[in-house]
């Protein structure tokens, strides 16, 4: 089933998402001029708005609508959990492999959250590729890196709804059952989701946001035309976040159609 969503997510996400319907168009356009014309001008203009920060906006608005933990909210909570994001394999300069930089953003924060709370930590992610589980890695870094010692490791999860599951059999049977969740702003509606659904009390602490509300604001760097074309152009940033919103609300989807 983990290969399948991968699969199946590949095959809908961008880069590859657009490009299938712009070849379909172009398939379909040596019989039917118009509706292949029609269908590859389609798939161009999704791939476009997928790497356009305002239209990427819109997508992530309804995503990243967590505010930042408070530290009453924080007070309140019985442990932290921190969700992996991937993993670097090949990192020679470490030794082997190491967390890659979703995951360091997200354990980065966590150790914040930890050194400010004295909370014990969990971390959750397994092993994808079979090798090492990513929460391994994130030990690892959380000790050597960040001086936060991690109490609980959960690797055996493959996807998020694999975190909430095998965290409640870790955290729950021992009576922490209200966390304060780490992961990426995008991701934080899934994973909250997934977590209740569990059995957990989350209060959400969410890190990485993918949008900026000031870049809408007055121009303060000088530059001008020039600074709003460059926000406004499409970029790799923005096709990143694009790639990531669509992958949420997928996930999104899925959490409904399991529930």
């Amino acid at each position: 089933m983990f290969l399948l969503k991968k699969i199946l997510s590949t095959l809908v996400l961008p880069p590859f998402g657009p490009l299938l319907i712009i070849l379909a168009g172009l398939v379909l356009g040596r019989r039917h001029p118009r509706t292949g014309r029609l269908l590859a001008g389609t798939g161009l203009v999704v791939s476009i708005l997928l790497m356009t920060p305002a239209s990427v906006g819109l997508l992530l608005a309804d995503l990243e609508n967590y505010p930042p933990i408070t530290d009453d909210a924080l007070a309140q909570a019985d442990a932290i959990v921190i969700l992996a994001g991937g993993m670097r394999s090949h990192a020679p300069e470490f030794g082997e492999g190491t967390v890659n930089s979703r995951t360091l953003e997200r354990i980065r924060y966590g150790a914040r959250l930890a050194h400010k709370s004295g909370l014990p930590v969990l971390v959750s992610g397994g092993a994808p590729l079979g090798r090492t589980a990513e929460a391994e890695w994130m030990k690892v870094s959380l000790q050597e890196d960040f001086g936060v010692a991690v109490r609980w490791v959960e690797d055996r999860s493959l996807d998020t709804q694999d975190n909430a599951r095998f965290s409640a059999r870790i955290l729950q049977p021992e009576g922490y059952r209200r966390i304060a969740l780490v992961t990426h702003a995008a991701h934080m509606r899934r994973a909250e989701a997934w977590f209740r659904s569990a059995g957990f009390e989350v209060l959400p602490a969410p890190t990485a946001y993918l949008t900026d509300p000031r870049a809408d604001g007055p121009d303060d760097t000088g530059l001008g035309a020039t600074s709003r074309f460059l926000q406004a152009a499409p970029s790799m940033s923005a096709a990143y976040a694009g790639w990531y919103a669509i992958h949420e609300w997928l996930g999104l989807l899925a959490f409904r159609l399991n529930s």
